[in-house]
């Protein structure tokens, strides 16, 4: 252990059983279940049987070994099934490690899931209590704190009702609002910003600001929103496959989680029967794929570099001079910026039945956010395809003016550059 370390994993490892069961009685349903599982089992598989074995098992979690520093904030990420979500459970005492050791030094406060440690059955002001029983806190300190939550969870209406009755957002509001206000010495939140509106996780990153930067405590925090793990985190740990891929400066972590993408190809979306394709529209648009500037595959983009939008159709009826047409959303689904070939000049392409016709950004300009993308493909001035939400992409902070500062991550706009200048008035 680092000095000032409150968080420190040695070797953790952590196995599930596949379909293992576990119950403190049987009943007599239970025995006749898994006798007829056995003899199905042994007719169908001969020679095969229910017992434990290697095949149904999983390492959630393996060899994994890190430290955090008081103060410190610093994101996990990695592609979903990774052992985010586990290694969380573990430092929080949800479920215990197969091997390996962890040590935590200070008082934890922890949002996991949507209702994680509530009693559905109590109101919310209950909860609120129940929480802050469960941390050691005296009533006189949650009492103190109490008017505060309700207000950021903004439940105040509701907060004598059994939160069995809240939607999902009440529920994930209160919750964070608990987390993060009852003083833990520690915070642990894992997607807290998948739930909830806009207003909601905008107030969640700057209170998980306030409670690092200014407020001096350790924050671990677990997101697939890469522009939000860039402003809030000064470290980064990658898990790939249940093991630390990487950990380091936050910029690194997240170019090497980069680079993982192309190879599962996260960055390709099948748009042959997309859920999004609008009614009534044809089915044109086969594939889309997102390129940088060097037309490597990716799916994350530093502010001010280039994107290459390709998107592959077929027209079986008659070839098409076709157009592209591309909208830009960000987060809460507000169209940014939106661009097609018929804009520019010389925008009439070759008639073809097949192809791929590519859109260049050669500087993208969209602040730091996540976005999704809207396509548009037809015949010169006919829209005749059109799916929404086609493909997503998070772009991350870069120095693109040269002041050596990051804009920091927000809902998501267009960037241009400015001149600014400064005058003294006559005196009034």
């Amino acid at each position: 252990m680092t000095q000032d370390a409150v968080i420190t994993v040695r070797n953790l490892s952590k196995l599930y059983r596949i379909g293992q069961r576990v119950a403190r009685y049987h009943t007599i349903r239970d025995t006749i279940t898994h006798g007829i599982s056995r003899a199905a089992t042994a007719l169908l598989h001969p020679g095969r049987t229910l017992e434990k074995t290697e095949d149904n098992t999983i390492w959630a979690l393996r060899d994994v070994g890190f430290d955090v520093q008081q103060a410190e904030v610093v994101g996990v990420i990695g592609r979903n099934g990774a052992g985010k979500s586990t290694l969380l459970k573990v430092l929080s005492e949800i479920t215990y490690p197969t091997e390996g050791r962890v040590e935590i030094h200070g008082r934890v406060g922890s949002l996991l899931e949507v209702g994680t440690g509530f009693h559905p059955e109590l109101t919310g002001r209950e909860n609120i209590f129940l929480n802050g029983a469960i941390l050691g806190m005296k009533r006189v300190e949650i009492r103190r704190k109490f008017d505060e939550i309700v207000a950021f969870a903004e439940v105040d209406k509701f907060i004598d009702t059994p939160v069995k009755r809240y939607s999902s957002g009440m529920y994930v509001r209160l919750a964070f609002a608990v987390a993060a206000h009852l003083e833990p010495e520690i915070l642990l939140v894992d997607e807290v910003l998948a739930v909830g509106d806009a207003q909601f996780q905008k107030k969640c990153l700057g209170k998980m600001d306030d409670v690092a930067r200014k407020q001096g405590r350790t924050v671990l925090f677990v997101s697939h929103n890469m522009a939000a793990v860039q402003s809030l985190c000064n470290r980064c740990i990658l898990l790939h496959g249940g093991r630390v891929e990487c950990q380091g400066p936050t910029d690194d972590v997240i170019a090497r989680y980069q680079a993982m993408l192309p190879k599962q190809k996260a960055d390709h979306v099948d748009l042959r029967e997309h859920t999004g394709r609008r009614r009534n529209s044809s089915p044109l648009m086969q594939r889309v794929t997102l390129t940088d500037g060097k037309g490597q595959p990716v799916s994350v983009i530093p502010m001010g570099e280039g994107l290459n939008v390709e998107v592959s159709f077929i027209a079986k009826d008659r070839p098409l001079r076709p157009f592209l047409g591309v909208v830009i959303k960000n987060f809460i689904g507000a169209s940014v910026f939106g661009i097609d070939n018929r804009m520019v000049p010389g925008f009439v392409l070759d008639a073809v039945t097949h192809g791929t016709v590519t859109c260049h950004f050669e500087r993208l300009p969209l602040m730091p956010g996540s976005y999704t993308m809207d396509l548009y493909l037809g015949d010169e001035h006919i829209s005749m395809d059109a799916i929404y939400d086609a493909v997503s992409f998070d772009v991350i902070p870069a120095d693109v003016f040269g002041s050596g500062k990051l804009p920091h991550a927000g809902v998501g706009s267009v960037f241009w550059p400015a001149t600014w200048s400064v005058r003294a008035n006559a005196k009034p």
